[in-house]
């Protein structure tokens, strides 16, 4: 699409207001409004705001960056349309000389896909999402009681999620989102929906928007989406199973994998950065070592039983990590991987004693980034130092 598509649509729509996202550095999304008198503006000049007040951006001394709306990203948000129709944009940040803010997630997955390309290699994505569904208080917040006592796959009345994630599905439906599965989870009050892959930018805008649709509809329903990794002690945590493919180039997939296995430990601060993502791993399936198979759901990375064999499972991340971010040294990775011709060890059902354990807190995960100079190369310094400060 062009600015100009998005001119006539928010004409012939009766677009009232327009809002213009972004996303902090640690995948916290954050949004202007402006009227449709402003659109033209926002695409050719930019829509300024205070960077020093964002997580991660920039201090008083040089505080001012803009942001330009990405027209393939437009699209109307269908429980805002009682009046007229409102609409998103997700934005790309600039300094005000016109250069990119190197800050910026999308732009660093741009550039990872970007490398990609130039191998001629396109990486696809499609993630799971787990998420518990708690009853509000008065106030509004969370009661940490969950809306049901379902378990895995159960159905209607144990299962009290149907309604909302049908609603959720056809929400995402009518955005341009498509979801594959969705069900209820082992957890009390936990749920699934998963999505068919597209390619790496497309599929974690999809991913941003998708949070942002269930946690607004579980508000409308009086209820509380929490995406946090382990929510309820004694129940499993939220996972964000990552699956990737390398379109047209099967025989690429193991030494990609490879390259993954060999910086996981590297990269799990930006895959894991609550201190109870920790209190997730190696638990209820969730992974504890550095190890892959096939099918075996408690690996690290697991070739799922299907018709091809060119994708895999990566099942540590979990929806407290900027995906973007997650996304982009995903694909370093496996870049590196391919680059190197790099094998994979054995593949293992049962982990072995000496085998290599993921973190097991934050601050080794922090210890783990900080010596890292591979991060520091494809992420930048101040990216790692911010995330281990």
């Amino acid at each position: 699409m062009t600015y100009e598509d998005v001119l006539n649509f928010c004409e012939e729509q009766d677009v009232r207001f327009i809002r213009l996202s972004y996303f902090d550095i640690y995948g916290m999304q954050k949004n202007v409004s402006v009227l449709p008198t402003e659109l033209k503006r926002a695409f050719v000049e930019g829509i300024s705001f205070d960077a020093s007040a964002v997580d991660g951006f920039l201090d008083e001394v040089h505080s001012d960056l803009f942001l330009y709306p990405d027209p393939n990203t437009m699209t109307i948000l269908p429980w805002r349309s009682m009046d007229g129709s409102v609409i998103r944009m997700y934005c790309d940040i600039k300094y005000p000389d016109g250069t990119f803010f190197e800050r910026d997630a999308r732009y660093i997955l741009k550039k990872a896909v970007k490398k990609a390309k130039e191998q001629g290699i396109t990486i696809n994505f499609g993630s799971e999402f787990e998420f518990y569904l708690f009853k509000q208080d008065e106030n509004g917040n969370n009661t940490y009681i969950p809306l049901d006592q379902g378990g895995y796959m159960d159905i209607a009345p144990l299962d009290k999620g149907e309604n909302i994630r049908r609603e959720i599905c056809l929400t995402l439906s009518e955005m341009g989102i498509d979801p594959e599965v969705s069900h209820h989870e082992m957890g009390p009050g936990q749920n699934e929906i998963d999505f068919r892959y597209s390619q790496a930018l497309q599929a974690a805008d999809n991913a941003a928007t998708f949070k942002w649709v269930v946690e607004a509809l579980a508000n409308i329903q009086g209820l509380v989406a929490d995406f946090s990794p382990k929510p309820i002690e004694d129940a499993p945590g939220n996972g964000m199973h990552i699956n990737m493919s390398i379109q047209d180039h099967e025989e690429l997939m193991m030494p990609f994998m490879a390259g993954i296995l060999n910086r996981i430990e590297d990269m799990t601060l930006f895959l894991n950065r609550s201190k109870h993502s920790y209190e997730r791993l190696g638990k209820d399936k969730a992974p504890k070592y550095v190890t892959w198979s096939y099918q075996n759901r408690n690996q690290l990375i697991r070739i799922p039983a299907t018709h091809s064999t060119n994708r895999m499972e990566l099942r540590s991340p979990d929806c407290s990590c900027n995906i973007y971010l997650a996304y982009a040294l995903l694909i370093y990775a496996g870049l590196e991987g391919i680059e190197n011709k790099m094998v994979p060890d054995p593949c293992t059902d049962v982990a072995s004693n000496d085998a290599t354990k993921l973190a097991q807190s934050l601050d080794e995960a922090k210890s783990k980034a900080k010596n890292s100079t591979w991060l520091k190369e494809v992420l930048g310094k101040d990216i790692v130092d911010i995330y281990v400060g």
